[in-house]
């Protein structure tokens, strides 16, 4: 009886846990699709909501190291209509309790661009903290 209930309690266990996982995943996925939605629209109020406010993003351009905060970043944005042969995709996704990484692309019809997002939970919302990004023309 004793083993029954174990086995019960352990599976019980397994299944929450799994559960909470895939809350916490559909979370993430929400907070990237802001990101993508405001990147492939050049609305900063998304991109915005997606990042917290002490995210550096950090690139390669030119054979430079570049680092650039959110503010900078943002300003770089202009508001359009989106390329419908633009797509954003998650290609990994790590969770461990409040922290993630993501591996993400943006595939437009001239580069693909990959990018790293490490995100945090705060306050029942997930904030990407960092991003590293690389970009590939197609040409």
């Amino acid at each position: 009886m004793k083993k029954i209930l174990a086995i019960t309690l352990l599976a019980f266990l397994s299944i929450t846990k799994v559960s909470a996982q895939s809350t916490e995943k559909r979370l993430i996925e929400t907070t990237i699709q802001y990101y993508f939605d405001g990147w492939m629209t050049g609305d900063t109020t998304k991109i915005g909501k997606a990042m917290h406010s002490t995210c550096h993003l950090k690139f390669f351009r030119d054979n430079k190291f570049t680092d650039i905060s959110r503010a900078d970043y943002l300003s770089r944005f202009k508001p359009r209509a989106k390329d419908k042969d633009t797509e954003g995709r998650i290609k990994m996704l790590d969770i461990t309790g409040n922290i993630a990484s993501a591996k993400c692309e943006i595939e437009t019809p001239k580069s693909l661009f990959t990018d790293y997002f490490n995100l945090i939970k705060i306050d029942n919302f997930w904030y990407i903290t960092d991003k590293i990004s690389t970009r590939v023309d197609k040409n």
